[in-house]
């Protein structure tokens, strides 16, 4: 098989859940990169040693090509994408300018420079409503001329996640291929993956707050004594209002909204979207389903699609951000295939009979 047929970079790479997917699917790693450096060693242990920790604001199209050998077009893919905070609703409203809008040009900048195939965009589902339209038109104005950008937004439950993890995944490809993508169907639309099935076989951690011995990342968070006696009073798939009036916040007991904090998972249910809080359950429905705890960054890692022996590196601050930001590995699969199985098919095509 050509090299060239199936190769991709990763931008914004974080721990590897996409990259690791893409591998799995078939794809070729050339490089990744980011600037979290202890991100950067839980990728290079677990997906790859083709990573370095470097910002995209110091990087040149000339250097990727001399790192990789690639010239421009070779490159099938080019995934990840810059984050899109700095266009939130609260950045709009601030008269200070955002430096994470650059990101955006500068990964723009590597697009046309290094001319891949496809293109390869995963971002939060607000990406394509009021905090998200500016990104997306910033991407169609530099590179709709060469580019067909497609937008979905999906359901990570539907394809397996044992979560219900809403995101815009954004697809383009090179007009000059003349290609027919069609974005991968759900696998698991009518039978969603609970929480239960995903984490269910795990032995419990130790209570000490200490590493599970031989499973890695397996260790109950910090928690106080009086927010493990708030637990003991939800329920499954309930939130603070299951609280008695002595322990409910002054701030809860006159607003409604918010009712998944100080919450418990359904075991029967995907778990809500793991974000980088998910080790408080003060700050979501994150206490384990039937344990007084909140879940371990084991179990959380669980519910984004990783896989026991995949192993996070850093302090626990670290290891939670890497955990929250990462993209199920099964998403990386099922979207590397889809673009294989539109390329394979062109390919077909141009085979003379």
């Amino acid at each position: 098989m050509d090299r060239n047929n199936y190769t991709f970079i990763e931008t914004f790479c974080g721990a590897g859940g996409l990259a690791l997917g893409l591998i799995r699917s078939g794809f070729e790693l050339e490089w990744a990169f980011d600037n979290d450096e202890k991100a950067v060693m839980t990728f290079s242990k677990n997906v790859s040693q083709k990573v370095d920790k470097r910002d995209i604001n110091h990087i040149s199209v000339e250097e990727v090509l001399q790192k990789t050998g690639l010239k421009p077009g070779e490159l099938t893919l080019l995934s990840g994408g810059p984050p899109c905070q700095g266009f939130s609703r609260q950045k709009h409203k601030s008269k200070k300018k955002d430096r994470r809008n650059h990101l955006i040009l500068k990964y723009i900048r590597l697009v046309k420079g290094l001319n891949p195939k496809f293109i390869l965009v995963e971002n939060v589902d607000t990406f394509q409503k009021k905090r998200g339209t500016r990104y997306i038109k910033i991407l169609r104005r530099f590179l709709q001329l060469n580019y067909e950008l497609l937008v979905y937004e999906v359901n990570f439950a539907d394809y397996g996640v044992p979560q219900i993890r809403k995101r815009t995944i954004i697809v383009g490809y090179r007009k000059d291929l003349d290609i027919n993508y069609t974005f991968p169907l759900p696998t698991h639309k009518n039978r969603w993956v609970s929480v239960w099935e995903a984490i269910g076989h795990l032995d419990s951690p130790p209570e000490d707050g200490s590493e599970h011995p031989r499973i890695p990342n397996h260790y109950v968070p910090n928690i106080s004594d009086l927010n493990r006696e708030r637990i003991r009073y939800v329920p499954q798939g309930s939130g603070r209002k299951c609280l008695p009036k002595r322990l409910q916040l002054p701030c809860h007991r006159k607003k409604t909204g918010w009712p998944d904090v100080y919450g418990r998972m359904s075991m029967n249910r995907p778990a809500p979207t793991i974000t980088c809080g998910f080790d408080n359950f003060t700050r979501g429905r994150f206490a384990h389903p039937l344990h007084d705890r909140p879940i371990t960054p084991r179990e959380a890692a669980i519910l984004q699609g990783f896989e026991t022996d995949f192993v996070f590196y850093g302090n626990k601050g670290e290891i939670r951000n890497q955990i929250g930001n990462a993209v199920p590995p099964i998403i990386g699969y099922v979207l590397g295939k889809s673009i294989m199985e539109a390329l394979v098919t062109k390919e077909k095509c141009m085979v003379p009979v």
